[in-house]
């Protein structure tokens, strides 16, 4: 087994000891409302947001963006489980925002090892082969912070299956103090119609 593995089972070993009422938890979110946000490991939407397990929905991907997925997953979740509102939450320093799909297609025919992050952006470090593959994915890069989270709000509020009646609210966490950042464009492109 490897050391990650070993320390995650042992952390879940300790977390189900003391789970209690943690399994009569409902189906729905108790608050009734979802936020998209992006995987980073530096964000922690239960601790920035103050939820609780059964809170919210969480959706998670990189950049937090409205992809196809996410948008099938905010659907589910008020069509399914009642929400009644959404946060789009991006933040500072994003990876997404250090290389372009082009660069990303390109990392990937060179080869499928980790590329390594440097001051002129990322290089490929690894050895052959790799794969075309890539150039069939949108990646969903970030060119400008704010105007993706109001790209992304207005994608939302126009998908003919989000009801104009949810309000979506837009915003970027600070990676270096913890506020979230209103994006006044986003949440404007997100009010209820």
């Amino acid at each position: 087994m490897s050391v990650v593995l070993d320390e995650v089972l042992a952390a879940n070993r300790k977390y189900s000891e003391d789970f209690g009422e943690k399994g009569q938890l409902a189906l729905p979110p108790a608050r009734r409302f979802a936020v998209l946000t992006c995987m980073d490991a530096r964000l922690d939407p239960a601790k920035y947001a103050g939820l609780a397990e059964g809170d919210a929905h969480v959706i998670r991907n990189a950049g937090g963006r409205a992809s196809d997925d996410a948008i099938r997953s905010l659907v589910i979740s008020y069509k399914l489980l009642g929400t009644q509102e959404f946060f789009v939450i991006h933040h500072t320093d994003c990876g997404m925002q250090f290389f372009t799909s082009g660069v990303m297609r390109g990392l990937l025919a060179n080869s499928l090892e980790t590329a390594a992050l440097t001051a002129e952006g990322f290089k490929d470090v690894g050895q052959g082969p790799g794969s075309r593959a890539g150039e069939y994915i949108e990646w969903l890069t970030v060119a400008n912070p704010e105007q993706a989270v109001v790209d992304d709000v207005a994608r939302i509020r126009s998908h003919p299956l989000v009801p104009k009646s949810i309000p979506i609210y837009g915003y970027i966490y600070d990676v270096r103090t913890g506020k979230l950042n209103e994006v006044k464009e986003a949440t404007k492109a997100g009010a209820v119609s």
